[in-house]
């Protein structure tokens, strides 16, 4: 199905996991591999930012500068809120981009991350009326923006900027329901103004390629041939109105498995719709702590502490068994929130007063600084 006029099939090369060398940098030769694949089975879209440490050097040189520019889509974004005082400062990632993936255009262009605190920076430089100059002078074919919030906020900012395009956002069987995310309702939203999306996360940053064992078993029940991947980008790609799904895919083998069962993409049907409820059902089963992130807590700490943050943090852990993955959620959405970590607690037991969920507060954030800090 066509969106923007644009024909792309449902599955887009996430390119922020690119496999990396011994040394840390980009292996370009990898990508190249990896980018050949990808096009050879019909695919087009490339997902990109300047905010990704050597992605747009590396797209350009495994795919800007090896095939017809009008052959493909290339995705990047602009991050107003990192590092930029002024709207030149904000401008000024929108020349680099150009210039580092050398496309001379962006058939989509995102402002990227809004939500809290983020949305502001984007008002204040004045990024809307910039990216809508840019598309009348054809630097740019789409403009719209990428999504972490809630459903709310997101209903906020649509209703103020209705021509945004398109929206990107988080979504997979894990948060659709998961009070943390919200990824339906911020779904439901989204199509309510009519916007088509991309996916970002349908795998979880690849947590659901490897998902607990019960979740494991609901899969291979179903088809011992079927990977957890597959499961989880067909549930998001299966969705109406998606532009595409985004994979990060870090190495051939990923690219191998995830074109293997999205060239001829068919949407999930009754019986496999059915497996994934199971699944989900089966994942929300497992212990862990039911905060629903009402931060009535984060209301009356004194000490500003990620409370919410911490918890879905060591949630996942709890779930995945992936300790980087888990810290880099808390990192994100503790310190990055302005909000201080679990350590801070000074047990003074307000949390605990207002808590709905009735969570021993304080005992949990003990367990989460212990895992997270020793």
């Amino acid at each position: 199905m066509s969106y923007l006029g644009e024909e792309i099939k449902k599955l887009g090369f996430g390119l922020m996991r690119l496999p990396k060398n011994d040394d840390g940098v980009i292996d370009v030769e990898q990508v190249k591999k990896m980018v050949d694949l990808f096009l050879s089975k019909g695919f087009t879209y490339f997902d990109t930012a300047w905010a990704y440490s050597g992605s747009e050097d590396a797209i350009r040189q495994a795919l800007v500068e090896r095939y017809p520019r009008e052959k493909i889509q290339l995705a990047t974004k602009n991050a107003a809120w990192i590092n930029c005082k002024t709207r030149e400062d904000a401008i000024a990632q929108f020349e680099t981009s150009l210039k580092q993936t050398g496309a001379g255009y962006s058939d989509f262009y995102l402002l990227h991350n809004l939500g809290l605190h983020r949305t502001k920076f984007f008002e204040d430089f004045d990024m809307w009326n910039f990216v809508a100059e840019k598309k009348r002078e054809g630097l740019i074919k789409h403009y719209g923006f990428s999504f972490h919030s809630t459903p709310e906020e997101l209903d906020e900012i649509l209703n103020k900027h209705p021509d945004a395009e398109f929206v990107q956002l988080q979504i997979n069987y894990a948060d659709w329901e998961n009070p943390a995310i919200q990824s339906r309702g911020c779904y439901e939203v989204a199509r309510r103004h009519g916007k088509p999306l991309v996916i970002m996360e349908p795998i979880k940053g690849g947590l659901l390629a490897n998902p607990p064992e019960k979740v494991a078993e609901v899969f291979r029940n179903a088809d011992e041939k079927k990977s957890f991947a597959s499961w989880a980008i067909r549930f998001a790609a299966s969705l109406d109105g998606i532009i595409t799904v985004l994979s990060g895919m870090s190495n051939l083998e990923q690219m191998e498995n995830n074109v293997s069962y999205m060239e001829n993409f068919k949407p999930l049907d009754e019986a496999e719709k059915k497996v994934v409820a199971e699944a989900r059902k089966v994942l929300s089963s497992i212990p862990i702590i039911p905060c629903t992130t009402c931060n009535y807590c984060a209301k009356v700490c004194p000490q500003n502490i990620g409370i919410s943050g911490s918890f879905t943090a060591i949630n996942m852990y709890t779930l995945y068994k992936d300790l980087n993955a888990a810290k880099h959620s808390e990192n994100w959405l503790v310190k990055m929130h302005g909000k201080n970590p679990a350590g801070d607690c000074i047990k003074c037991g307000k949390c605990e007063t207002v808590c709905p969920q009735h969570i021993q507060i304080r005992k949990e954030l003990v367990n989460v600084h212990k895992t997270f800090v020793g």
